[in-house]
């Protein structure tokens, strides 16, 4: 049963009335810079002050595979709670390690501007993916990575890796790891651009590059504070991504990219599923108008799964959604 939550004043333009916003985040260094952007956007539109309330998540203080420990979902657990609780007003997650299930009482209430969803290589001594020399160590805690890697290039040893970015970019400079795989994003949003290398052309996970503003259902005066700061571009993209994985029922151990894109009449979509160990693959692509993008994703999803699904995706890759 959730708590009851006192109403709170609609937050007004400069000079209104004026409440401090509580933005829950986690602690991290990637983190609270994104949340930092999401809360200058929210004081420039809304004249609101915003506050950022740390909460440290079950992804940040457990070890092991990611994969082990429940997937991306362990990162968003605790802040979901927190604003369930009332101890936050919204949170900001990254949208690529948000479950597709929704949770009773909290919706995605806006969707800023999106990043690159690319991801990234960062090498020792500047090397490109090609010129990585055989049998190189590359660190990533994915197993869509590791199998676009391995598809591409199956000399490899390809292993895994968990931590924050300095951690992460630390055992490439100590030589524990040639090379790593990370989100471009997320180097850009903490200025870490320069230590990037090469750049590859595949899908990656939905929503990557994208952020989640989550606010309670019943708070109006925080949806339309936050509706000020949604990117129609973004959310289009970021949410029909996550339509294809939510359909597919696939969870961070399935092995899938996917990635759309605006131009000025549609979206295009592509969406990947890969055998973990790269040999095989199934691809399907589809450009849709914007409106069908925005007003019946779970429609499209459902064309874009099925013409998966008819290639062999099922035999590639663990996909609960195959059973429907």
């Amino acid at each position: 049963m959730l708590r009851e939550h006192p109403p709170r004043v609609p937050p007004g333009p400069r000079g209104g009335h004026s409440v401090t916003l509580r933005l829950g985040t986690r602690a991290s260094l990637l983190a609270t810079t994104q949340s930092g952007h999401v809360a200058d956007a929210l004081r420039a539109a809304t004249g609101q002050d915003v506050e950022l309330v740390p909460i440290t998540t079950d992804g940040d203080v457990l070890t092991g595979p990611l994969a082990q420990l429940g997937g991306t979902g362990v990162f968003v657990a605790a802040l979901r709670d927190a604003l369930l609780r009332g101890e936050c007003d919204l949170v900001v997650h990254s949208m690529k390690d948000l479950p597709t299930a929704p949770v009773p009482g909290l919706r995605i209430g806006a969707v800023p501007a999106r990043q690159s969803a690319r991801d990234v290589l960062c090498a020792r001594d500047g090397l490109s993916f090609d010129d990585l020399p055989r049998g190189a160590r590359v660190g990533t805690g994915s197993p869509r990575r590791v199998a676009q890697l391995r598809a591409r290039r199956p000399d490899l040893r390809v292993d895994g890796i968990r931590g924050n970015v300095d951690t992460r970019l630390r055992k490439v400079t100590d030589g524990e790891f040639d090379a790593i795989v990370l989100a471009e994003a997320g180097l850009n949003r903490i200025e870490r651009a320069g230590v990037i290398t090469d750049r590859f052309p595949w899908p990656a996970s939905a929503g990557q590059g994208a952020l989640a503003v989550e606010i309670r259902d019943d708070d109006a005066g925080m949806a339309a504070a936050v509706a000020a700061v949604d990117d129609a571009d973004a959310r289009t993209t970021a949410l029909l991504e996550r339509a294809v994985l939510h359909r597919l029922e696939a969870g961070c151990a399935a092995p899938v990219g996917i990635a759309a894109q605006t131009d000025a009449d549609a979206v295009r979509l592509v969406a990947e599923v890969y055998a973990l160990d790269g040999t095989r693959s199934v691809r399907a692509e589809r450009a849709v108008s914007r409106a069908d993008a925005v007003e019946d994703a779970p429609a499209v999803a459902e064309l874009v799964v099925a013409e998966l699904l008819a290639g062999g995706a099922a035999a590639l890759a663990d996909l609960g959604g195959s059973a429907r």
